[in-house]
């Protein structure tokens, strides 16, 4: 994607690739965010008071190496060198930081990596961490480390766009071992940082054979990569060509998507391979980006100017089980080349900053996403024209508004009966009204003009009936033993809320609790006293098992109860389930006999259901069936199962054997 300045036109467009070449220890998630030109103090904050909580599963960067010092937002697609990582974003030591507070917070975090050229701004400078260049001298590379300097003109030939240079930019020889050394070296340290993954920049003007040797050199991470596919270009720069190495960005979603919400969304039903775009599994997607939301490298998509229309295409690309989505959030701009706001989005209290990730209906469509993930769009309802609804399994179902009149309609859901929550009448996902389904499957909407819709099985509206005056709307339980993450609390009586945690003593284990899910009120205990106060410390606890934790919203006073305390032999200090059920969380198993551990799971049945044990949960120690006779190995093979309904899954840890029983 190309940004136009003056003499000089700059590549710096944005995608993710995950891959076949990448660690096996990171997957894909369910959907991303793009905090584009956010601090990296920033970045930590938000992973910690919202994206963890959210449920996003990663966050993406801007470009950490040292850059340009000039105030345009593509200064930082100019590097100045890969070994100073002092940035527009911050310091090497606050990166770090980042990096760390973001893991505790369960986020993951996919670096922008510009590795296809340096510098050209003016020739040469003084960078953003104060390292003199000039155009073909920089840190680690002289000029024999560059293609020769001719000007990309014919896209039809790609030797000629992977060897000249895009608008001036110097091309590094991506072929040399030498630069394809020092630009690993690069992603390693980043790598050994913690960094999660990468986001690989101008892809098409490398050669697939040369970015597979960098990555390979790298020690294989996970990444994604940046590649337009523009019609009529050559087939070797095409997207497809590139899909060996992982996952791919998919710009024709983007505008294939904004031509149907200008147009008629009932369309949309057969989106996918089929129009064009790249299998499922290697696409990353979005409704914009950074360049495109500038109308760089193409235009023809929809941006935050657009309000709800924008709002409503990235709720559709959410509930959808395309791809592997990414959510776009920027800085408002006046400009296409403006750098960002001289201060940071303060929570996204400064209006400066736009925070499309912050908006309602985007946020909690990612809620939705993670719990109807593995299942197909079934139940597709349309008007003809710019009403559509569609459910995903029997997991969830959403409807999508994009017309001037309301909605009253009654929609066949596939979801079991019960009261569900809108999760998108308000920032709170249960703050807004209750949608039921009935026996047969039916539920009404009302869905407002310009609006939508969404109900899930994570979400259920299960007031406690019997209960009176509640002090708190909703209660949340968050601290270390579950990455900070929002655990919903369950009012069993007047004024009582209670859940059950796994605790495993960690280094500084300590919670506390949440009225909603962005910690605008919350309670700690100051005093250590079994009392909470409002904005109160964390609250730190050395006990190890499953606890009962209940608080009463009346008196403030919360207490611990240990559930699994009944004197039972063990060989493992804790047990987890972990599997597609749960989204490959981390379910803690209960302790309830000599060397007998237990947990209730829902299986659906779903293709390639299936599942392991983790003792600590972290996988450093987890068990599976190397030969699916019921006995665990020590890191064996994942457990298939085509069971579909709730079960009792049972573990013997001194025997070494499992068993599903039904309930």
């Amino acid at each position: 994607m190309n940004n136009p300045f003056p003499l000089k036109r700059l590549l710096a467009s944005t995608g993710l690739v995950l891959g076949t070449l990448s660690s096996a220890n990171v997957n894909a998630g369910t959907a991303f965010v793009h905090l584009f030109e956010w601090s990296w103090n920033d970045i930590a904050s938000e992973c910690e008071n919202f994206l963890g909580p959210k449920g996003f599963d990663a966050v993406q960067i801007s470009p950490p190496n040292e850059h340009i010092s000039h105030s345009t937002w593509w200064a930082r697609y100019q590097p100045v060198t890969y070994t100073n990582l002092t940035s527009r974003s911050g310091t090497e030591q606050e990166l770090q930081s980042m990096v760390n507070r973001c893991h505790a917070a369960g986020v993951k975090v996919y670096a922008d990596a510009v590795i296809n050229h340096t510098a050209a701004w003016n020739g040469g400078g003084t960078g953003w961490g104060g390292t003199q260049w000039t155009l073909l001298d920089h840190p680690e590379f002289s000029s024999n480390d560059y293609h020769s300097d001719c000007t990309i003109n014919n896209y039809n030939d790609a030797n000629h766009v992977w060897s000249c240079r895009l608008s001036g930019l110097p091309d590094l020889d991506t072929g040399s071992g030498y630069v394809q050394g020092k630009l690993a070296g690069y992603l390693s340290k980043l790598k050994g940082m913690g960094i999660d993954g990468f986001r690989i920049d101008a892809v098409k003007h490398m050669s697939p054979g040369d970015l597979q040797a960098i990555v390979n050199q790298a020690g294989n991470p996970w990444v994604f990569s940046e590649v337009i596919g523009a019609a009529g270009e050559a087939s070797e720069i095409q997207p497809y060509n590139y899909t060996f190495l992982g996952r791919v960005t998919e710009f024709k979603y983007g505008t294939d998507v904004a031509s149907n919400f200008n147009g008629q969304i009932k369309n949309l039903a057969t989106i996918g391979e089929s129009w064009g775009l790249l299998s499922s599994g290697d696409a990353v997607h979005f409704i914009d980006n950074h360049d495109r939301e500038r109308g760089h490298g193409g235009g023809g998509n929809l941006t935050y100017h657009e309000g709800a229309k924008y709002n409503l295409a990235n709720v559709f690309m959410l509930a959808h089980p395309y791809g592997y989505p990414k959510v776009m959030s920027g800085y408002d701009f006046s400009n296409t080349d403006m750098g960002p706001p001289s201060n940071g989005p303060n929570n996204c209290q400064n209006s400066e900053w736009v925070c499309q990730h912050r908006w309602g209906n985007i946020a909690n469509m990612v809620g939705f996403r993670n719990y109807t993930h593995g299942t197909s769009m079934d139940n597709w309802w349309d008007n003809g024209n710019n009403q559509i609804a569609f459910g995903r399994g029997n997991k969830g179902f959403v409807v999508i508004n994009n017309e001037s009149d309301p909605i009253s309609q009654m929609l066949y859901t596939g979801l079991p009966a019960g009261d569900y929550c809108n999760v998108l009448a308000g920032d709170n996902e249960c703050g807004g009204d209750v949608i039921s389904v009935e026996s047969n499957g039916y539920a009404t909407f009302n869905v407002p003009a310009n609006s939508a819709a969404a109900i899930h099985g994570g979400q259920l509206a299960t007031p406690c009936n019997d209960c009176t005056d509640p002090g708190f709307p909703s209660l949340y339980f968050r601290g270390t033993a579950n990455n900070w993450a929002t655990q919903a609390m369950t009012q069993i009586d007047d004024n009582i809320w209670r859940t059950t945690v796994m605790f495993d003593g960690s280094h500084n284990q300590r919670f506390k609790f949440d009225v909603g899910t962005d910690w605008s009120e919350n309670y700690g205990d100051n005093n250590a006293d079994g009392i909470l106060e409002s904005g109160g410390n964390d609250i730190y606890t050395n006990v190890v098992g499953t606890y009962i934790v209940e608080v009463n919203d009346k008196t403030l006073s919360y207490i611990l109860t240990c559930a699994d305390c009944g004197g039972h032999a063990a060989n493992f200090a804790s047990l987890y389930f972990r599997g597609t059920p749960n989204h490959w969380g981390t379910v803690p198993m209960q302790l309830v006999s000599d060397n007998v551990w237990e947990v209730q799971v829902n299986f659906d049945g779903q293709s390639q259901q299936r599942f392991k044990f983790d003792v600590t949960g972290d996988w450093s120690e987890n068990y599976g069936d190397n030969n699916a006779d019921a006995h665990l190995e020590q890191g064996g093979s994942d457990i298939y199962t085509s069971v579909v309904g709730s079960y009792t899954v049972q573990v013997n840890d001194q025997t070494m054997t499992y068993r599903l029983i039904a309930q």
